[in-house]
Formats: structure tokens, sequence, C-alpha cells
């Protein structure tokens, strides 16, 4: 069974509806109310991450353009790295929005970290848009380069 979403024409339309309807027809949107839906949308999505491992450990990026160093705030609490941001974007006096895709962007990622992570030399850097976090590993569960075992 093919659900099918109908959004009724009204005749009687303004020229501000109508550049509202077909704004929303040119970017796909069916809800009636965009800027809250989007709202919703992005204020509950998550950023996406790449981990990375190394010979020395591991490195995680986090892509979240449009935000300062200090909205975030990462923790580590029982071998687990939190990486937790609230931002409010504020509305300049007079502005009037036709779609608006942010206002308030609101996530956190955890991620729960191996034994061989050394949780005392995590370091965090932010740089265009990137969230980058550093998890050294500890000495013993670095790689060994290989070696020669002579018999005696």
């Amino acid at each position: 069974m093919t659900v099918l979403k109908v959004k009724p024409v009204n005749k009687n339309l303004s020229v501000f509806n109508d550049f509202d309807r077909i704004f929303d027809e040119f970017f796909h949107t069916d809800s009636p109310a965009p800027a809250v839906r989007s709202a919703a949308v992005v204020a509950n999505s998550r950023p996406a991450v790449n981990v990375i491992e190394t010979s020395e450990g591991f490195r995680l990026e986090l892509a979240a353009p449009g935000l300062d160093k200090l909205d975030f705030q990462i923790s580590v609490d029982k071998n687990v790295l939190n990486i937790e941001v609230n931002k409010e974007f504020k509305k300049e006096e007079g502005e009037i929005y036709k779609r608006r895709d942010f206002g308030f962007h609101s996530f956190k990622r955890a991620f729960r970290l191996p034994e061989t992570i050394d949780t005392n030399g995590i370091a965090g850097a932010y740089t265009n848009g990137i969230l980058s976090v550093t998890l050294p590993k500890k000495e013993e569960a670095k790689e060994k380069p290989a070696r020669t075992i002579e018999i005696a």
C-alpha cells in the first residue's frame, strides 16, 4: 500500500503564500510549516564522525561547522568520552525569516573508550568546522616494531 501526501491548493492564496509554496516545493518540503520541521530535524541531528586509528592512538573528527571551540564540552567519565554542544543562534531585531533551518543546535555524542586509551592524554582542537579529538594509546598498547630473535 502506498501512502500519498497531498497538499491542497487554495485558490485564494496571497502573493506571499504563493512565494512560500513555490520555495517549499523547490526544496521538496512537504510540511506546512517548514521552519518548524527543519528546526526540529536540526535540533535532533548528530554530526558525522570519522574515527581514525594510528600507531600512536585514535583520532575522532567530528563535523560541526558554524560553532566556536567554546561551544563544546568534552569530558571523560568511566572510560566514556562525551562530546556535547548547546548553542542558540540569536535573531536580530527586525529580521523576518521566510525559512529557518537552524536556530538552536544541540547534540551529545558518547564513545566508549577501550582500556588501551590513556585518558589523561586526551586533547581536542577545533579548526575549520572540524572538532578533532586525539586519544593516545597507553605505552603497553602501542605496536612494537618487528624484531629478530636469535636462537642460542
